[in-house]
C-alpha cells in the first residue's frame, strides 16, 4: 500500500498541473464531436485544436489521421478521441523517457545544468540536490550563473537545505574559473556528485553561448570525460520558442537530457511533445509547481494520459 500512495499523489499533482493543456485540448475536442458525425472538416477542427496546444504538426497531423481511421460518417465521443490523443502522445514520448543515471565510477558524476534565465534552472539544481541527498548521495553545487547575485544566493540557500557545500564567488566573477575550483574540490572531498549552475542571459546569444563552451572546456581540463550529463531546463510556458532554446544549447553544450518546468503555468504543455518529436532528447525530469516534490522523474505514460485530460 505505502508503493502506492506517492504514485498517486504525484498523479493528483502531474494531472492537476497539466489542468491547463488538457481542458484546452479536451473541451475544444468535446464541443467539436458532439452532435457531428466524423468527416474531413471536423478532422481538421480537431488538428487545429492539438496545434494550438503546441504538439506540432507532425503529431498533430498523426493524431487527427488516427481518429479519422475507420470512423467516417459515425459519431464519435470525447472520451474516444482523447484515448486516440494518449495513444498517440505515449507512442511520441516513450522512446524518450529515461531516467537521468547517475555513473557511480566517476566520482564526482558532474552535471551542467543549462537554460535561459528565468527557466527554473537553479530552483532545479536545488530540488536534484534534495532528490540525490535523499538517495544518500554527497552532493557539491556549483553556483556558476555569476552574474546573477540572486541566483547566487538562492543555491546558497538550496546548499543549506539540503546539507550540500556550495561553491561559490563574488557576483560577475568568471563562471569557467569557478566550475574548475568547484570540480577541483569535488574530486578532492570524494564528492558523488557535482551540479553546476550556468548563466542563461539571451540578451547576446553569441556570448552566452562562447561562455558555455568556455566552462565545458575548463571542466575537461580537471576531467577529460566530464560534464557526464548536460541538462538542459526549459520553461514549458513559452511554448515555440523551446524548440530555438534546444537547438542552439545543444549546438553548444552537447545537451544530454531536459528537465520541463512550470507546466502548471500553460495551456501549451504540448510542446513537450513537440520537442520530442523533433530533437529525440532523452526526458528526465518535468516540474509541476514550485514545490520540493513537484519535480519527478518523467513517465510517457501518465505525461500521455493526464495531457488528453484522462481520469485515472
Amino acid at each position: 500500500m505505502t508503493e502506492e500512495a506517492p504514485k498517486q499523489s504525484w498523479w493528483r499533482r502531474l494531472s492537476s498541473g497539466l489542468k491547463r493543456t488538457s481542458s484546452s485540448l479536451g473541451t475544444a475536442v468535446a464541443d467539436l464531436v458532439t452532435k457531428r458525425k466524423l468527416d474531413r472538416a471536423m478532422l481538421e477542427d480537431i488538428e487545429d485544436v492539438l496545434l494550438r496546444a503546441d504538439l506540432g504538426t507532425e503529431v498533430a497531423a498523426r493524431i487527427a489521421e488516427a481518429v479519422g481511421h475507420g470512423r467516417y460518417d459515425k459519431s464519435i465521443s470525447a472520451d474516444e478521441v482523447k484515448a486516440v490523443v494518449a495513444t498517440e502522445v505515449e507512442k511520441v514520448l516513450a522512446p524518450v523517457a529515461k531516467p537521468l543515471v547517475i555513473d557511480e565510477t566517476q566520482k564526482p558524476f558532474v552535471i551542467l545544468v543549462v537554460g535561459v534565465n528565468g527557466s527554473g534552472k537553479t530552483t532545479t539544481i536545488g530540488k536534484l540536490a534534495a532528490k540525490f541527498s535523499v538517495e544518500g548521495r554527497k552532493v557539491m553545487l556549483a553556483a556558476g550563473d555569476t552574474f546573477r547575485a540572486a541566483a547566487i544566493e538562492q543555491l546558497k540557500v538550496w546548499g543549506e537545505r539540503t546539507k550540500s557545500p556550495v561553491v561559490a564567488g563574488a557576483q560577475g566573477s568568471d563562471s569557467a574559473s569557478l566550475a574548475f575550483n568547484a570540480l577541483s574540490a569535488a574530486r578532492d572531498e570524494k564528492r558523488d556528485v557535482l551540479l553546476i549552475d550556468t548563466a542563461g542571459r539571451l540578451q547576446n546569444k553569441a556570448e552566452l553561448m562562447n561562455e558555455l563552451e568556455k566552462v565545458v572546456r575548463v571542466i575537461r581540463k580537471v576531467d577529460d570525460t566530464a560534464p557526464h550529463a548536460v541538462l538542459l531546463v526549459l520553461d514549458a510556458t513559452v511554448g515555440q520558442n523551446a524548440l530555438s532554446q534546444v537547438d542552439a544549447f545543444h549546438r553548444t553544450a552537447g545537451v544530454t537530457g531536459l528537465a520541463m518546468t512550470k507546466l502548471d503555468g500553460t495551456a501549451r504543455g504540448g510542446i513537450l511533445v513537440a520537442l520530442s518529436e523533433k530533437y529525440k532528447l532523452p526526458v528526465h525530469f518535468i516540474g509541476v509547481g514550485e514545490g520540493i516534490d513537484d519535480l519527478a522523474p518523467f513517465t510517457a505514460r501518465d505525461f500521455a494520459k493526464a495531457i488528453a485530460g484522462i481520469e485515472v
